[in-house]
């Protein structure tokens, strides 16, 4: 996550849950932002003012009317000098106040007047959830131009039942700050991402592979879903998660092992992606038969020989099915005679653009949380990138497709 440089205002209402905001603005202060806090005084009840003061390093706003405030119209200048406000954990109480215009608090005088992005994580008990005075409220704040609605959690509740109502892990809510944050330039697209390795088996237990962990594939899905993307995200084998994402965004995940299986869900899934971004590392070869059962070794063996077939060249084949209004991108990662072999494969595959990135760069490649890439063009242009992080590689591409 990068929030560098952000004002971000957490606000918190009296529920169980508030206990878990002072991990979330630390993470919030480790993805760079600068945090205030403004509760109810019922929130002080789940966690204390010292707590909330030590880990924002400012003094939490709490009264409207308390001496100590720095603005005697704190509930104005806190909205003037945030980004974005959280609401977090938003109780039944809460939430109908808000959607009615209720401003009878430190919090809902501060989110009267913001007028700046605002995410709500809603969390109370199931049947406090359901009710229709919450529903109503809920619904009406969604349509908020520039309120993010969290939808409750499902779980084991404070209360002792199991049931929705519970608080988005925090986690999600930092993924939905910077989601709010980011100007929604692909609003309306359809984005195809594949992504991580493919698995060819040689027999049940075996199988040959490659080092991609799928760092780059899912750093341009956020980069797209914070955009406003609706994303389609084709992955092989990969111990990464989209989770926090997939909980308010148009997220659609299709795991596959194969080579045969990515290129028949990415076929699939090209029809009506308007941008397509192949980022996977798939296998040119599999073994042309799988053994039903493990191979043994025999006595005295000393070798093996596992006959390979060609997979089917994915970029290739939606290059040729590829129309007007449809942009696709490849990715090139070359161990030698970089440049000229990436440029082979913008023209021959139909490319509206090829990353390539080299091996012998140290920091680039499998397995890392930075990249260095040049980007290549059908034009003959080309722009080069220094070792940045991999989320800051996928902004890059996608400014460059817009």
């Amino acid at each position: 996550m990068n929030l560098a440089g952000k004002h971000i205002l957490v606000g918190i209402s009296g529920g169980i849950a508030a206990y878990k905001i002072p991990e979330l603005i630390r993470l919030l202060k480790k993805a760079g932002a600068d945090i205030q806090v403004a509760t109810t005084k019922n929130a002080l009840e789940f966690v204390t003012s010292l707590t909330l003061q030590t880990v924002s390093g400012h003094k939490v706003y709490s009264d409207v009317f308390a001496a100590i405030n720095e603005h005697s119209t704190e509930h104005i200048s806190l909205p003037d000098w945030a980004d974005l406000m959280i609401v977090a954990p938003a109780t039944a109480n809460v939430l109908c106040k808000m959607a009615n215009g209720i401003a009878d608090d430190a919090l809902t005088t501060t989110f009267a007047a913001m007028r700046k992005p605002v995410v709500i994580a809603p969390a109370m008990n199931t049947n406090m959830y359901d009710s229709p005075a919450t529903q109503k409220a809920i619904n009406e704040l969604a349509q908020w131009e520039n309120i993010t609605m969290l939808d409750a959690a499902s779980g084991e509740l404070a209360c002792g039942t199991s049931g929705k109502g519970r608080m988005q892990e925090v986690e999600t809510i930092v993924a939905a700050a910077e989601y709010a944050l980011t100007p929604k330039t692909l609003q309306g697209q359809q984005v195809l991402i594949t992504a991580g390795p493919t698995q060819e088996a040689i027999d049940p237990v075996r199988y040959i592979s490659n080092a991609s962990t799928g760092k780059m594939g899912y750093a341009l899905a956020r980069a797209c879903l914070k955009r406003g993307a609706k994303v389609t995200l084709v992955t092989g084998p990969t111990h990464l998660s989209l989770h926090a994402w997939q909980a308010f965004t148009p997220l659609t995940i299709v795991p596959v092992v194969s080579a045969q299986a990515m290129c028949q869900a990415a076929i699939s899934a090209f029809e009506k992606a308007d941008i397509s971004i192949l980022c996977a590392a798939v296998a040119d070869f599999t073994p042309t038969q799988t053994a039903e059962y493990k191979i043994k070794k025999q006595t005295g063996q000393t070798h093996m020989t596992i006959e390979m077939s060609c997979t089917t060249d994915i970029a290739a084949t939606l290059g040729r099915q590829k129309r007007a209004g449809q942009t696709l991108v490849g990715f090139a990662l070359e161990t030698h005679d970089e440049l000229n072999n990436a440029q082979r494969k913008l023209q021959s595959k139909n490319l509206d653009m090829i990353v390539l990135n080299s091996l012998q760069d140290a920091g680039a490649g499998f397995g890392t949380d930075t990249n260095k890439v040049t980007l290549l063009f059908p034009n003959g242009t080309q722009k080069n990138l220094p070792l940045i992080a991999k989320e800051e590689v996928a902004d890059e591409i996608i400014n460059q497709l817009n």
